[in-house]
């Protein structure tokens, strides 16, 4: 099973979080996997766009306004078509991996991108994780 896009950054709370996660591990039969995607932005990114707008792709403008001490992105997004406002909200790698231990997964292997090289403590993070046997 895969939860791609960082879609579990939309989870704003740790009881969301587990929550999502004790429903992803009930999908799975035994030895099922779990890959999602997240990341922790690093001080430079944050330095670098907040609160500017950026135009990210043609005609798409996208600015982000940053909360390090709530660990939350609001993130507002505008093109031709419309315009968008959602908030995302980061853990560390620490808090994912205790999180999904706390869930009931085994980690199987963290990333650092989707090639699966080896995470070295940049802002993206691709967890593969199964459901015991």
């Amino acid at each position: 099973m895969t939860c791609p896009f960082r879609s579990f950054l939309h989870l704003l709370d740790d009881d969301a979080r587990l929550r999502a996660l004790g429903a992803a591990r009930e999908l799975l039969v035994p030895g099922g996997r779990l890959v999602f995607d997240v990341f922790a932005p690093g001080a430079e990114d944050i330095a670098d766009t907040h609160g500017r707008w950026l135009e990210r792709e043609p005609g798409i403008f996208e600015r982000a306004d940053w909360d390090s001490r709530a660990r939350t992105l609001t993130l507002s997004v505008r093109g031709d078509s419309g315009a968008t406002t959602f908030t995302l909200a980061w853990l560390s790698p620490e808090e994912w991996r205790g999180l999904l231990e706390r869930a009931g997964f085994q980690v199987l292997g963290c990333f650092g991108w989707f090639d699966r090289r080896p995470y070295a403590g940049g802002e993206d993070t691709v967890w593969i994780v199964r459901r015991p046997p």
